[in-house]
């Protein structure tokens, strides 16, 4: 990448800067001093969750999921593998939609697992059901 990745910090919300020669993997807070990729996925709040996806420069790829929800407990570890995968060219996170409603209603949830790449702030792509992490790496990488 060419042009320096902002990232907003999933710990206390800082935008980061990191620098095109700057390995972005590496990357810690300015703030907090934490990891900004840390490989695997972050948990979201209602709170964060509109300047997270708004603010950073990469993709965003969210899964929205409940701890109720056998499908989600399934795909976790998947969508684990492919944070791995895919960081730092985009960011997985996580949104537990019985405990961040506003965030899921906003959206239209109806359906978990449902996961959702945001670019700039709005949805580019959406997709539900569990998945391998192979066809969430796949799916995604479509929208790099």
């Amino acid at each position: 990448m060419s042009d320096a990745i902002q990232i907003v910090c999933a710990a206390c919300g800082a935008v980061n800067r990191i620098p095109a020669d700057r390995p972005a993997d590496q990357a810690k807070c300015g703030r907090c001093g934490g990891k900004l990729f840390p490989g695997a996925p972050v948990e979201l709040n209602d709170a964060i969750f509109p300047k997270f996806v708004s603010r950073t420069s990469v993709p965003v790829v969210v899964d929205f999921w409940a701890e109720w929800c056998g499908p989600c407990k399934m795909m976790a570890p998947e969508f684990a593998k492919a944070a791995k995968e895919l960081e730092p060219q985009a960011k997985l996170v996580k949104v537990d939609t019985e405990r961040n409603q506003m965030t899921a209603a906003q959206f239209g949830i109806r359906s978990i697992p449902t996961l959702m790449i945001f670019r700039d702030g709005k949805v580019v792509a959406q997709k539900a059901g569990a998945m391998p992490a192979s066809a969430i790496v796949e799916w995604v990488k479509a929208y790099l």
